[in-house]
């Protein structure tokens, strides 16, 4: 099993959700954010129907650096409860999972 994970987590705007990709790669708990297009949620949040506009973020990490990833979202993202989903990946391009694991080191950890 890899130790590489996709994460996914939803913005309210564009500018946030590049300020937070931006924060995670150079804070080196993640690898790579895609920055998606604007999409619609629907859900129930304190009993009531909602429709937002967000920004969804794909993250790719490690198990090891998801502890600062998550403790680095809770920081930055403007929700108070934000989705943050951890998917494991089963399998991928050898070359590119590796590059993740890199990334995501810090130097000391190098």
């Amino acid at each position: 099993m890899s130790e590489v994970l996709l994460v996914v987590t939803n913005l309210p705007d564009r500018a946030s959700a590049e300020r937070v990709a931006e924060a995670l790669v150079i804070q080196r708990v993640a690898a790579c954010v895609n920055v998606l297009a604007d999409c619609v949620s629907v859900y129930r949040w304190e009993g009531k129907l909602e429709h937002a506009n967000e920004v969804p973020l794909l993250i790719k990490t490690t198990r090891a650096a998801y502890p600062g990833l998550e403790a680095a979202l809770r920081e930055l993202h403007p929700y108070e409860l934000p989705e943050i989903i951890a998917l494991p990946v089963e399998a991928g391009l050898p070359e590119y999972l590796d590059w993740v694991v890199q990334e995501t080191q810090t130097r000391n950890q190098a």
